[in-house]
């Protein structure tokens, strides 16, 4: 009981990890950059020279699409951040609410939000300047106020995004108000799997070619997978190395199972000739055994699931166990408890131990009555 209750633990961690590593960072990644976006057929969405109209005719028949959850415009250019010696190229982002606005600093012009890798490299906190310049035909210079530090997903990349208004970007590159960088959108949790994410990329793009008019600019549909897929190969390798997990700890289980029912065996060898003698039949009596051992595994199962949510909850709530998110893009073990995947893997786990058990019945048959009870 006790192997196949550290057995289900292991399963259930594996699984509550792999499904937080995979919400946290799709929810990092498109809380930043959006699940689609609409952007310049050249791609060159960081230029002063690309800007593309917020309000384009067909806006209306994407946003009505069920699966799109908000359209955000936003207005991207690439910049040198520099204090004293050290000197670091960032992505600057501009969105419609201002970071000075989010942290309660209505009053601070040129508000920013800079990720912490960003803060900790240069020594920046907030409170200080952050001295940027832009390089296009002209240098421009421009001293921001940092207003905030968040924890971005993308910390562990070379790609560091500082976060500042609409408006100041928009005047950084002489647009008007309703000139940007690109569309970002963003879907519902429920179509944020690969396959959702490619469909509705998919749909966006055929309403843009079908409703286009002719002074709307010409914008492709691209998926933050295209963009990022070096962070999504990384959770289809968790998800691999989990769906092993979960073979090796039903292959121990199941082995662990298969000893303690011989063991049973081994010691109730006369009480199954007795039986034999008095009519019962080999199927009859694996019967009898194979539902004490689907006890003890159904005990065993509980023990582990219980031990598991324990896990999850001291987890979740205390992010006692931290990770490197140069690494691992998060600065903590995630964990998410998947309900139905968890029961799922409970469920298939415990019929290939009940089908691993049908081995050591097979014993059963080669019990003679006859020398069990003389022996008696």
């Amino acid at each position: 009981m006790v192997s196949i209750a550290v057995s289900f633990l292991v399963m259930m961690i594996a699984v509550s990890v792999s499904s937080g590593f995979r919400e946290e960072i799709r929810e990092g990644i498109s809380s930043l950059t959006g699940d689609l976006q609409l952007m310049p057929v050249d791609m060159n969405y960081i230029s002063e020279d690309s800007p593309i109209s917020s309000k384009p005719s067909f806006i209306g028949a994407v946003d009505s699409l069920p699966e799109i959850a908000v359209i955000s415009p936003a207005v991207y250019r690439a910049g040198i951040v520099k204090k004293e010696g050290n000197i670091h190229g960032v992505l600057f982002k501009g969105v419609e609410e201002s970071p000075a606005a989010a942290a309660g600093c209505d009053s601070v012009k040129l508000g920013v939000s800079i990720p912490s890798r960003l803060g900790t490299m240069l020594g920046l906190a907030e409170g200080d300047k952050l001295l940027a310049y832009f390089v296009g035909e002209n240098v421009k210079v421009r001293n921001f106020n940092i207003v905030s530090v968040y924890d971005g997903i993308m910390d562990g990349s070379d790609e560091m995004i500082v976060i500042a208004s609409l408006s100041d970007l928009q005047r950084l590159n002489g647009w008007e108000e309703d000139e940007v960088s690109t569309l970002e959108i963003g879907l519902k949790p429920l179509y944020r799997d690969a396959a959702g994410m490619s469909r509705v990329t998919s749909e966006v793009g055929s309403i843009v070619l079908d409703r286009m008019d002719d002074d709307d600019d010409t914008l492709l549909a691209t998926s933050v997978m295209d963009r990022y897929p070096q962070i999504f190969d990384w959770l289809n390798l968790i998800d691999f190395n989990v769906v092993v997990i979960l073979i090796l700890m039903t292959i121990v289980a199941g082995f662990n199972m298969i000893s303690g029912l011989l063991i049973m065996l081994f010691r109730n060898i006369s009480t199954i000739g007795t039986l034999k003698s008095m009519g019962m039949t080999d199927r009859m009596i694996a019967k009898v055994f194979l539902r004490v051992a689907s006890v003890i595994v159904l005990k065993g199962m509980l023990v582990g699931n219980a031990l598991g949510l324990l896990f999850c909850w001291i987890q979740g709530s205390t992010h006692l166990l931290k990770l490197n998110p140069e690494n691992y893009f998060v600065s903590f073990v995630p964990v998410s408890v998947n309900l139905p995947v968890l029961v799922m893997a409970d469920v298939l786990a415990f019929i290939a131990i009940m089908l691993l058990l049908l081995i050591p019945c097979l014993f059963i048959s080669r019990i003679d009555p006859a020398q069990t009870v003389r022996a008696q």
